[in-house]
C-alpha cells in the first residue's frame, strides 16, 4: 500500500512492462474507464522546453542537440545518452525532480475530482525511478519478444539489437513482472486485452474502497 493512501480518495495505478509491451495501449483503455493517466513521456517533453532546460542541454552538448527552431532535438540527445550510461543518469538528475514536481501537482489536481476513479501513472521507468511507492497496485503488461520487436521495429524504427540493448539499461524484466501486483497480456486482440484490464481496474478500485 502507498504511505501516503491515507490522504487521497482514490488509488494511484503503476504502469510497467517492457519495451513495446504496449504499455499505453493499457493507459487508454484505463482512461476509458474513468481513470486519469499521468504521462511520464510527456512530462519529460514539456520540462525538456523549459528555457532552464534547454539552456543546460545546449552548454552539455552544444547546439547540435537542439533543432532549428530552439528546441531539444530527443533522437540527438538520445543517440548520446544511450552509448554513455553517466549522461545518461546525468540527464535523468535533470529531468527527473522537474518531472516529479508536474506529476504531484497533477495527482493533487485528479484526486480532488469527483469524475476521476483513479489515477494511472504511465511511466517507462517506473521502478527505475522509485514510483512503485507512490503506487497502491503495479500492473506489468507482457507480450512475447518477437511482438515487442515487431511493434518497436514499426513505430520507432529500432531493430532487435536496438530493443536489446535499450532494455539492459532497466531494470530486468523478470524483476518488474515479479514486483507487480497484476499481469496483462497484451499480444491478443484488442477485445480481450480491454476485457482483462477491465477486470484488473475493477479490482483495484474495490480493494481500495474496501
Amino acid at each position: 500500500m502507498s504511505p501516503v493512501r491515507a490522504k487521497r480518495s482514490k488509488p494511484i495505478i503503476g504502469l510497467s512492462g517492457g519495451i513495446g509491451a504496449g504499455k499505453s495501449a493499457v493507459a487508454e483503455i484505463l482512461g476509458s474507464l474513468g481513470a486519469a493517466v499521468i504521462d511520464s513521456d510527456r512530462l519529460s517533453h514539456e520540462v525538456m522546453c523549459e528555457p532552464n532546460v534547454v539552456a543546460t542541454l545546449r552548454s552539455w552538448w552544444g547546439h547540435s542537440v537542439l533543432t532549428v527552431d530552439g528546441v531539444p532535438d530527443r533522437r540527438a540527445i538520445a543517440a548520446i545518452v544511450f552509448k554513455d550510461s553517466a549522461e545518461l543518469t546525468k540527464l535523468e538528475e535533470l529531468l527527473y525532480p522537474r518531472i516529479h514536481d508536474r506529476r504531484e501537482v497533477l495527482v493533487d489536481r485528479y484526486d480532488a475530482d469527483a469524475a476521476v476513479r483513479a489515477i494511472v501513472l504511465d511511466a517507462p521507468k517506473l521502478y527505475e525511478a522509485g514510483l512503485e511507492g507512490l503506487c497502491d497496485s503495479v500492473i506489468f503488461v507482457d507480450a512475447d519478444w518477437q511482438v515487442r520487436v515487431k511493434r518497436v521495429g514499426a513505430s520507432r524504427g529500432w531493430d532487435e539489437a536496438e530493443l536489446r540493448r535499450r532494455e539492459k539499461l532497466q531494470f530486468p524484466l523478470d524483476q518488474k513482472r515479479a514486483n507487480a501486483d497484476y499481469c496483462v497480456t497484451n499480444h491478443s486482440r484488442i477485445d480481450e486485452l480491454r476485457s482483462e484490464v477491465n477486470r484488473v481496474f475493477s479490482s483495484i478500485v474495490a480493494s481500495f474502497s474496501a
